[in-house]
């Protein structure tokens, strides 16, 4: 468990969600994901606003928390993909719920 997380885990469950989820870009990282398995250039062209070091240590942590599988493939040029594992699905509904409330939030701010 890394630290952050270990961390938050003595504090309250929600800050172990912010401590595995409250990154730049995690949460848009797992609702593209969600749509399929994807290579990072493919999640490079879906955040255009990530720079590629932030994106690579945000994909790390993702995964270290278990929350993102990586499968490198032997080949050359080499082949990285990125999918959800169980519990990255199991955030489905959550990540329904905030992007529609995020939809809806500028109408309702002022």
């Amino acid at each position: 468990m890394r630290k952050p997380v270990e961390t938050a885990a003595q504090v309250c469950p929600v800050e172990v969600a912010v401590a595995v989820l409250g990154g730049t870009w995690k949460l848009t990282v797992v609702k593209h994901l969600l749509e399929g398995t994807l290579r990072f250039g493919e999640l490079g062209r879906l955040l255009p606003l990530a720079g590629a070091r932030t994106l690579t240590r945000q994909l790390r942590e993702l995964e270290e928390d278990g929350v993102v599988n990586r499968t490198v493939y032997a080949q050359v040029p080499p082949k990285v993909e990125y999918s959800l594992t169980e519990l990255g699905r199991s955030l489905e509904h959550i990540v329904a719920d905030l992007d529609e409330w995020g939809a809806r939030y500028p109408d309702q701010s002022s």
